[in-house]
């Protein structure tokens, strides 16, 4: 840890020293120069498709900072006053409240954000905006398992599934976020004894990532497991021939149909809060939301596009429309540590 502090104060030295003689050699400081600094935690081919997009319009040139989120949100606390972010793109809600609550983000004021994306995909104090939509979703071998018994997250804690469920870590971020949704859907005691009963019905201890579930289901590890959608529909249009195998051999469920519709989450971009381009930082995020950009990410990554006006991706179309929980995603963030005790508390590894 100590080595990752000091490697990320380094950094952030020289990219200020940079800054400063940029500033010396007669860049005014109410000036913004043609480029913007992005701290991005995702890592897939759509976005730097987008980024290149977007230069090649605005004349804005993208500065790419990648790492993981807690990196990128322990690099801008370091950096501070000084830091050159200008967005922060990171995937689940709950951690972009991670990111608000550090006092790393700002308020924005755009009508093409606030009239693209839901209210409830977006921060109550316009903070952060949602990208993308994941539902989390439930996996299943159609062969050892009926979809009617296991039509909810809640039907996961009966007793006919011990043994039989496959999912990941309590430390992953879309399960905290999972069991906030649930918390504030059915309250902390529900809450507790749905956590409790899960852990009872794992078919192993967790372990890997949503793949590694679905790639557990195939190979008889357990019969059901929880995964959020784009890792599925990446891996049927994957250029492993196994990959595609094992996709087409499992089915997937929308849960919560005839309740409060399927947990989603986003990932999503805030405009920082030192940013010294916070002009061509909001275009930016402003761009990843039109339709242009939302296409790009539907069709290449699979995930549900924030802009209404937008076609899914064909594998989704297949899948069909979905009832969706329509929580304020901000609700995420705030009941995070909360599902964090619940995890420890029942022993959730």
């Amino acid at each position: 840890m100590r080595n990752i502090i000091l490697t990320l104060l380094a950094i952030s030295m020289l990219w200020s020293c940079s800054q400063s003689s940029s500033n010396k050699e007669g860049e005014s400081a109410s000036e913004e120069s043609k480029e913007v600094n992005v701290y991005t935690h995702r890592h897939y081919e759509s976005d730097q498709k987008l980024f290149k997009d977007f230069e090649e319009k605005t004349g804005i040139k993208v500065n790419v900072v990648s790492a993981n989120a807690d990196e990128l949100i322990q690099k801008m606390t370091l950096e501070g006053e000084n830091s050159p972010a200008d967005v922060l793109i990171t995937v689940d809600a709950g951690r972009l409240h991670r990111a608000k609550e550090g006092d790393l983000l700002q308020s924005v004021e755009s009508e093409i954000l606030n009239n693209t994306i839901s209210s409830n995909l977006r921060d109550v104090d316009n903070q952060w905006f949602g990208l993308t939509i994941r539902g989390r979703v439930i996996v299943y071998n159609p062969e050892k398992i009926s979809p009617e018994n296991i039509s909810t997250y809640e039907s996961l804690a009966n007793p006919e599934i011990e043994g039989r469920l496959l999912i990941r870590s309590s430390s992953n971020i879309y399960n905290q976020s999972l069991l906030a949704s649930i918390i504030a859907n059915n309250g902390e005691e529900a809450a507790s004894a749905w956590a409790n009963s899960i852990v009872e019905n794992m078919a192993r201890d967790p372990k890997g990532g949503d793949r590694d579930q679905i790639k557990a289901v195939y190979a008889g590890e357990g019969d059901v497991a929880v995964s959020n959608t784009y890792y599925l529909g990446k891996m049927l249009n994957s250029s492993s021939e196994e990959e595609v195998k094992v996709a087409e051999a499992v089915k997937i469920l929308f849960p919560n149909q005839d309740g409060r519709g399927t947990h989603i989450n986003v990932s999503g971009a805030g405009v920082a809060k030192h940013a010294p381009n916070k002009e061509n930082a909001v275009k930016f995020i402003e761009f990843l939301v039109s339709e242009e950009a939302q296409k790009v990410f539907a069709g290449v990554n699979y995930e549900y596009p924030v802009n209404e006006k937008v076609e899914w991706a064909p594998t989704l179309k297949e899948w069909g429309d979905f009832k969706r929980d329509t929580l304020n995603l901000s609700v995420l963030g705030e009941n995070n540590d909360l599902a964090v005790k619940i995890f420890d508390r029942a022993g959730w590894k």
